[in-house]
């Protein structure tokens, strides 16, 4: 028998949000080591040619582990999990977690071969602009080359993560990260000596990090007794549900990160550095998303699945509609924060040594352009899985298909008139995404409440006309003591992080006195129970 009672798995709804503060501690462990990955990066690389090779070189595996491992493979196989789960076959749980990891992993390594073998053509295809430039071109072939095989070993980190979060362990896969981040610190620093082309020590160390990220995953599952012995059996009909629902997910639930990639295809015709602006500019912007949005979405697809798997209608909705505010709460302050502290964030973190001062110009136009969708690219997080869960995987599809073309067409309108006249394509890259991202939440909103998986709670108008207020009045706050970029840039470092510390604690003060003041207590955002009917009235 499974170690550590494993029934005991994330259905326990009131847990819902000290499970999600446990995800969201880990990550923002692993995101603020990000900062500091990527402050590094910045200062020894800058954002020149080698460092637009390898954000390319490492974009592309990044891109497909999100589709395998934490976006469509996920949304699939968590829900089958669950209906195993509910039978109450340890034994068919087991062989579903052998028969998944031996087709999964088999099919991620034919992949990863023909892939590393294909460097050159892959790096043709997502980065067509390079083609012209053969220094560049060759440089993130061969990188491509060594990073690849990190598809892999992630997505079955990925795998085991998922396994994971069903039985309600949560804080070692979210932990997991930090692990890439103290690779390329490493590698930046220490390694980067040893090579005749230093960039090719951040290559390696993704490598390395993906390693060790999937054998940190071993101990958690063998307490569960469910290390995944991989059986290569397609015809297994739990693999076979997976597999259904998994191929339209792969497109509708990865949108987001296709644009991003359609975005650094684009970018690679444009001057040298915009890849990189790009990069820079999308962390940032990734911060809040990935500490509170993943979180509460990480957290909240197996306690849908287990609210659909009991008929729970009345919990599931209650429990989408907890989602949406906790959404709100942290993501319009967040993106407010990124718009009027853009220069100040970036010359703090990033301008020094060979960042320079035009990059910082160029990264905080593109990061104000995605902090415009960042509440947008949260909500998606949230919204998808209330479809998944349900099995439902045609209407995001739909939606996805609808939310990409936008983007495509709003990228051409935007980057060629900005590329034109102001020489700032980029931006356009990464308006034109974001305003996908607004249309993509939009229609899965409309779409859950046409099909009634989510009805709107009571108290809605008030809470949000304390956010309009609470916001207002952090935003006002922030500018009337922000001081002049110059001024940044004549403070040293700890000057610089002094002050964004202030400010930030200052905005964070003013935002959640306002709320308090007007009403706003923890108890009415508290977790929905799996016996509730309809949230409590404010």
């Amino acid at each position: 028998m499974p170690k550590g009672n494993p029934d005991a798995t994330a259905n326990d709804s009131p847990g819902l949000l000290r499970s999600s503060a446990v995800v969201g501690s880990m990550t923002t462990i692993s995101r603020v080591l990000g900062l500091v990955r990527d402050i590094v990066i910045a200062a020894v690389f800058g954002a020149g040619a080698s460092a637009d090779a390898f954000f390319v070189a490492f974009k592309i595996p990044n891109f497909l582990r999100r589709l395998f491992a934490e976006g469509a493979f996920s949304q699939a196989f968590v829900p089958v999990l669950a209906d195993y789960k509910s039978e109450g076959s340890i034994a068919a749980a087991q062989a579903l977690v052998n028969r998944v990891a031996g087709v999964l992993g088999g099919t991620l390594l034919i992949i990863t071969l023909l892939s590393i073998l294909a460097a050159p053509l892959i790096t043709a295809v997502f980065a067509p602009g390079f083609v012209g430039q053969p220094e560049k071109f060759n440089l993130t072939a061969d990188m491509i080359r060594i990073t690849f095989p990190y598809l892999t070993l992630i997505s079955m980190t990925g795998f085991c993560g998922a396994i994971l979060n069903s039985y309600g362990r949560f804080a070692v896969p979210a932990f997991t990260p930090v692990f890439l981040n103290l690779s390329l610190i490493g590698a930046a620093l220490v390694a980067s000596h040893w090579f005749t082309e230093p960039v090719f020590a951040l290559a390696w160390g993704v490598l390395l990090a993906g390693c060790v990220q999937l054998l940190f995953q071993l101990p958690s599952l063998y307490r569960l007794d469910l290390v995944p012995r991989p059986v290569w059996d397609t015809k297994d009909e739990g693999v076979r549900r997976i597999m259904t629902l998994m191929v339209p997910a792969l497109f509708g639930v990865s949108v987001s990160q296709i644009n991003l990639m359609l975005d650094t295809v684009l970018a690679s015709f444009l001057p040298t550095g915009s890849v990189s602006w790009l990069y820079f500019s999308d962390r940032l912007a990734e911060l809040p998303l990935g500490i509170f949005g993943i979180a509460i979405a990480t957290v909240i697809l197996p306690n849908l699945s287990a609210h659909r798997a009991a008929s729970r209608q009345s919990s599931f909705s209650a429990t989408l509609d907890w989602a949406l505010r906790w959404v709100l709460l942290i993501g319009i302050p967040a993106a407010l924060a990124l718009i009027i502290l853009a220069e100040p964030i970036l010359v703090t973190l990033f301008q020094h040594k060979a960042f320079t001062p035009d990059d910082v110009a160029m990264s905080a136009l593109s990061l104000r352009a995605y902090a415009l969708g960042l509440v947008a690219f949260m909500l998606v997080k949230v919204l998808a899985p209330g479809f998944y869960a349900r099995k439902d995987t045609a209407t995001p599809v739909k939606i996805g298909i609808q939310a990409m073309v936008a983007n495509m067409v709003m990228n051409v309108c935007f980057t060629l008139p900005l590329m034109h006249f102001w020489n700032i394509g980029h931006v356009g890259l990464a308006l034109a995404t974001s305003l996908a991202a607004m249309l993509n939440a939009g229609l899965l909103f409309r779409g859950l409440l046409a099909a009634d998986f989510l009805q709107i709670q009571p108290g809605w108008r008030r809470y949000a006309l304390r956010l309009v207020s609470a916001s207002a009045a952090m935003a006002l706050a922030v500018l009337m003591l922000t001081p002049a970029i110059a001024t940044w840039v004549e403070w040293n470092w700890w000057q610089r992080g002094l002050g964004m510390a202030s400010l930030c604690g200052i905005g964070l003060l003013v935002y959640f006195a306002v709320h308090w003041l007007l009403g706003t207590r923890l108890s009415q955002l508290r977790a929905p129970s799996a016996a509730l009917t309809a949230p409590p009235r404010e």
